[in-house]
């Protein structure tokens, strides 16, 4: 199977969204649950910085993507990080 990236339902996502978000995919590898908090909020200014944000429907768009190409583990994790990010949002 592909890279996610090669998706066709990410194909409309500007590129440089989709590198950013890359970046962050291979950067996140390895971090502990304790980690990964510090990690996303280093990860929204960063992205702040350099212009970068996602509308929720993208968002949603990368997810279900990324989720078809991960394995169960992977999942786990997106799904930790998602919740984190909405629980965030609703504070």
């Amino acid at each position: 199977m592909g890279s996610w990236l090669d998706d066709p339902d990410v194909a409309h996502i500007d590129k440089s969204k989709l590198d950013f978000l890359q970046m962050l995919v291979f950067e996140s590898s390895g971090l502990s649950k304790e980690q990964m908090l510090p990690f996303l909020m280093a990860v929204a200014k960063r992205g702040k910085d350099k212009n970068i944000s996602f509308t929720e429907e993208e968002m949603n768009i990368i997810i279900r993507t990324l989720q078809k190409h991960a394995s169960p583990e992977e999942i786990d994790k997106m799904n930790k990080m998602t919740a984190i990010f909405r629980n965030r949002k609703n504070t």
